[in-house]
């Protein structure tokens, strides 16, 4: 069996299609052909069936292809191991974050790091918070910042730093002039809220239904700023830290007496999967300037 057939095997399954893999392979559709199918003699089953011009995985190639995904992983972390090895000060961290920790939180993090190590690079992913774990799981980043309300399975997460979190109201709303609240006075407030999946829903949600009620929703969205700007217009009332895109001259912010709002952020990785010296000099870094 060679690494070629291998490759040839992965690109076929995940494109269903001879033709279109031929031509992302740079091969010809025949010899894509041959390779597949002297693979399928040495395992001695077929791996694929034909559905129209399509063909798809069969039981066999399903099995096999989870096999396949886990030794390629296994040779690129071993590959990135050596080069890490070589230069450790150099290379790339894979981030995922949550919008809301993009404006402020994120850059401050990376802008001390690189005075440091000007010459480790950054790719960073904004996600929801279920987009983010999914993320750790398959390996597509290295680390992450959200907010974790209960332990989740695989993840390793620390807590970094905790936010106050306050309702905004617009100036013009009859509780613009008040400066704290009991959270169960917006019970039948019209509440714009994130999305589902996102982290400040969830909790939103959350400190919600320990004031005794459920929010109604009028409007979900995915950044702070388009939360606030719905507010300011009497659209609804929110929850959200106070970030600097906040318009202080079209909202207001109210402390929540009860029950206390805030939520804590923290670093989070994959159990048992390799990080790199970079990678852990990152999470040593920022957990000893900003814990």
């Amino acid at each position: 069996m060679e690494w070629q057939q291998i490759l040839y095997f992965r690109k076929v399954a995940q494109t269903q299609h001879i033709t279109r893999s031929a031509e992302l392979l740079n091969v010809s559709q025949p010899a894509l052909s041959r390779a597949i199918a002297r693979l399928e003699e040495e395992l001695n089953t077929p791996l694929f069936e034909r559905k129209g011009r399509n063909i798809v995985l069969n039981q066999y190639g399903e099995l096999f292809l989870k096999r396949v995904e886990r030794a390629i992983q296994e040779i690129e972390e071993g590959k990135q191991e050596i080069q890490d090895l070589i230069n450790p000060d150099h290379g790339k961290i894979q981030i995922a974050f949550l919008h809301s920790l993009g404006i402020e939180v994120v850059p401050e993090f990376i802008r001390s790091f690189r005075l440091q190590y000007p010459q480790v690079s950054f790719h960073l992913h904004q996600a929801s918070m279920d987009q983010i774990v999914e993320q750790l799981k398959t390996g597509l980043i290295d680390i992450a910042l959200f907010s974790m309300l209960e332990p989740i399975d695989e993840v390793h997460w620390e807590p970094l730093i905790t936010e106050e979190l306050f309702l905004i109201v617009s100036k013009t709303h009859p509780l613009a002039n008040r400066t704290q609240i009991e959270l169960k006075e917006i019970a039948n407030e019209p509440f714009i809220s994130f999305k589902q999946g996102y982290g400040l829903r969830t909790l939103t949600d959350t400190l919600c239904k320990q004031a005794g009620f459920t929010p109604a929703i009028t409007f979900e969205g995915e950044e702070i700023a388009t939360i606030a700007g719905l507010v300011a217009v009497k659209l609804g009332v929110s929850l959200v830290p106070d970030v600097n895109v906040l318009d202080k001259s079209k909202v207001s912010l109210l402390r929540v007496l009860d029950p206390g709002c805030e939520r804590t952020i923290g670093l989070a990785w994959k159990e048992k999967r390799y990080l790199s010296p970079v990678a852990r000099r990152f999470i040593s870094f920022v957990k000893e300037h900003y814990i």
